[in-house]
């Protein structure tokens, strides 16, 4: 199987856009970055991101959603793919081994 890369903040929206299962969209994957990891990122940025998941095969998306408040507009939804669930694991196997190779004596100073 292929390996794919996938940068730091392509894996946290991945992961976010799994965590809201169903009710991703710009303005609520942004909010819950803010609020799980203290970023503050631009919804430009988590939208590009969002699209360059989609292109990749990642993530996919629908129109839906259409609110008087937005003026009828509607919201594209995210939902994270299969393939975007199998890299995901294979990020975490990956992290999940690296950490375990790291001496304890060297996790142990970041303690002090």
């Amino acid at each position: 199987m292929m390996k794919y890369s996938i940068g730091e903040f392509e894996e946290i929206v991945l992961l976010i856009t799994a965590r809201l299962d169903g009710e991703a969209y710009g303005v609520t994957v942004t909010l819950e970055i803010e609020k799980q990891t203290g970023r503050q990122p631009g919804f430009n940025t988590v939208h590009t991101t969002l699209q360059r998941l989609e292109e990749k095969g990642l993530l996919e998306s629908q129109m839906m959603g259409a609110t008087t408040e937005r003026g009828g507009r509607r919201k594209r939804y995210f939902t994270i793919t299969p393939l975007g669930c199998r890299i995901l694991r294979e990020v975490k196997d990956t992290r999940d081994a690296l950490w375990a190779s790291v001496p304890k004596r060297i996790l142990r100073l970041a303690e002090n």
